[in-house]
C-alpha cells in the first residue's frame, strides 16, 4: 500500500492542475463535442452529456500526467542534460530482475492510463476496434515524442523517459478499454443513431445554444474575412486609405448575421447552418404569410438585442426559457 502511496504522489501535482483547468477547457472543448453528438444522434442523452464532460477530463488528465511538471529554472534536467530515449522493448525484464514487484506499479498505471481512451473511442465515438487501436497508438507516440523531444524542441533536452516499453502498454490498455465498452455495448446497447433527413422541431435549450454558438462562429468568420478584403483593396486603391477606418467589420458583422440567421433559414425550412448540423429547425410551428414574417423579424431582434446587450440579455432569455419552455419569438 505504501508502494502504491508513494509512486501516486508524485503525480498529485498533475492531478491539481487538470482539476484547475477542466472547467475552463471544458468551455472550449464541449461545444463542438455537443454539436458532433446531435449531429450524429439527432439528440443528446443525459448519459452522453456526462460523458463528454469526463472525456474532456481525462484528455486533460491525461497531458497532465504525462508532460507535467515542466523543467524549471537556468540548470537542471531539461534545461543542461536530459534523458536517453528506452528503445528496448525487453527493458522491463531487467527492471523487474533488479527492482522486483517495484516495477509493477509503473507498469499497471501506464496500462490503465489509457483504458479510458479505449472505452471513449468505443462507446463515445463507436469506432471499430482496429480504428481505435491505430489513432490510440498515435497517441501514445505522440505523448512519447513530446517526453524524447524536450516537447517537440522547446526545452534543449527531453526531462522525461520516451520509453516504447509505454508505448506497448499504453496501446494493450487501450485495447482493454475498447473491449470493455465492447461487453458493455451487449448488456447496456448505445442509443440509436439519427436517421438521413432527421430534424427536430422541438429544439431544447441547449441544442439552440449550441447552433447559435456555430452560427456565431460562421458570422464571425465571414465578417472578419470580407471585412479584411475590403480593407485590403482599399490600401492598393488610389484614394482608398481615407475609407481604410470605415466600419466594414461592424457592416460585415450585420450583413453576415441577417444572412444566416434571416434569409438562410427562411429558405431552408427553419435551419441556419449551425441549426442543420445540430438537426434542429427554429420553427417550433408551421407559419406562413405574414406571421412567418413577423416570426424572423422577431427572431432577428430578439437574437440581435442579445448579442448588443451582452450578457444579461442572454440571462434574461435563459431565464425565459426556463419558465415558458420557449424563446419570446416562438409566441408568434
Amino acid at each position: 500500500m505504501n508502494l502504491i502511496r508513494h509512486f501516486l504522489a508524485g503525480y498529485t501535482e498533475s492531478f491539481i492542475l487538470a482539476l484547475v483547468l477542466w472547467p475552463m477547457a471544458s468551455l472550449a472543448l464541449t461545444l463542438p463535442i455537443l454539436a458532433w453528438l446531435y449531429h450524429r444522434d439527432g439528440r443528446l442523452r443525459f448519459g452522453s452529456a456526462v460523458s463528454t464532460y469526463l472525456a474532456v477530463l481525462y484528455v486533460l488528465g491525461l497531458g497532465c500526467f504525462t508532460l507535467y511538471p515542466l523543467p524549471s529554472g537556468e540548470r537542471g534536467l531539461g534545461i543542461t542534460y536530459g534523458v536517453p530515449w528506452q528503445l528496448d522493448p525487453l527493458a522491463f525484464v531487467g527492471d523487474f530482475a533488479r527492482e522486483g514487484v517495484s516495477t509493477l506499479p509503473q507498469i499497471a498505471f501506464n496500462v490503465v492510463l489509457f483504458m479510458p481512451l479505449g472505452f471513449i473511442a468505443g462507446r463515445l465515438l463507436r469506432w471499430g476496434f482496429w480504428r481505435s487501436l491505430v489513432v490510440e497508438l498515435l497517441a501514445s507516440l505522440l505523448i512519447e515524442t513530446a517526453q524524447g523531444t524536450g516537447l517537440f524542441g522547446i526545452y534543449p533536452y527531453a526531462y522525461r523517459t520516451a520509453d516504447v516499453d509505454d508505448l506497448i502498454y499504453n496501446t494493450s490498455g487501450a485495447a482493454l478499454g475498447w473491449l470493455g465498452a465492447a461487453a458493455l455495448a451487449r448488456v447496456l446497447p448505445p442509443g440509436a443513431l439519427a436517421e438521413e433527413g432527421e430534424v427536430t422541431h422541438e429544439p431544447g435549450f441547449i441544442r439552440r445554444c449550441v447552433a447559435l454558438w456555430l452560427d456565431t462562429l460562421l458570422v464571425g468568420l465571414a465578417s472578419t474575412v470580407v471585412s479584411g478584403i475590403v480593407i485590403l483593396v482599399l490600401h492598393n486603391v488610389p484614394g482608398g486609405e481615407s475609407w481604410v477606418n470605415g466600419p466594414w467589420a461592424l457592416s460585415a458583422g450585420c450583413v453576415a448575421f441577417a444572412l444566416v440567421e434571416l434569409a438562410w433559414p427562411a429558405l431552408h425550412g427553419g435551419s441556419t447552418p449551425g441549426g442543420a448540423f445540430v438537426r434542429m429547425s427554429c420553427e417550433t410551428r408551421e407559419r406562413t404569410g405574414a406571421r412567418r414574417a413577423a416570426f424572423y423579424l422577431a427572431r432577428l431582434a430578439v437574437l440581435g438585442g442579445a448579442y448588443l446587450f451582452l450578457p444579461l440579455a442572454w440571462l434574461v432569455l435563459a431565464l425565459f426559457y426556463l419558465g415558458a419552455r420557449q424563446m419570446p419569438y416562438d409566441l408568434i
